[in-house]
């Protein structure tokens, strides 16, 4: 278990990583500042996970270009692709997943509607949309349930989270907006079999 201190070491680490990689980048979007993250904060019921939420308050509120391939969104902003007719994000619902899940993997234990309203909950609850790499391919901070702080890929073939050890998944690194990060800034592969 991780001590006050560890975790505020930690996060201090992953800060100057952070810093280190975007303060130099003319594409990146000034810091929204505590006023404006605290605001978005009390709108949708959450605490933001660290470090993303010095980072946005005091870092950087975006990149131009990449991560992700379109660039990194502005806190509160969604892709313009993302569609005016999909449902109210609901930040504050606990995001429902804790492994990958291939949308048709379901063994048929899953009627079609119960897989919908899964899926639709995937995408709307509990994440904060980071930005997209193209065709429907979206990356989501978790902000609530069991993965908060965990970066997930989520696009019309499943859901997977961003970082875990060598050889067990589908996309290993470091877990966390930081590692996820840090892996994109030394133009690794996101996948384990690329």
């Amino acid at each position: 278990m991780m001590t006050g201190m560890n975790r505020e070491s930690r996060i201090a680490d992953e800060l100057a990583a952070l810093c280190e990689i975007f303060v130099s980048r003319p594409e990146a979007v000034p810091p929204a500042g505590w006023e404006a993250v605290r605001s978005f904060e009390a709108e949708h019921g959450i605490l933001l996970p660290e470090p993303y939420r010095t980072f946005v308050a005091e870092v950087c509120d975006g990149l131009r270009a990449g991560p992700p391939y379109y660039g990194l969104l502005p806190l509160a902003q969604t892709p313009s692709d993302w569609g005016p007719d999909r449902p109210d994000r609901l930040l504050a619902k606990p995001f429902p997943l804790t492994t990958a899940w291939l949308w048709g993997e379901d063994g048929g234990a899953l009627s079609d509607q119960e897989v919908e309203a899964r899926r639709d909950a995937v995408f709307d609850h509990g994440s904060l949309l980071l930005g997209t790499d193209g065709c429907g391919m979206y990356w989501h901070l978790i902000v609530t349930g069991p993965q908060r702080g965990h970066v997930w890929l989520i696009d019309e073939d499943g859901a997977v989270p961003f970082g875990t050890r060598p050889g067990t998944s589908l996309m290993p690194g470091t877990p966390g907006f930081a590692g996820w990060v840090v892996h994109w800034a030394q133009g690794r592969s996101w996948f384990a079999d690329a």
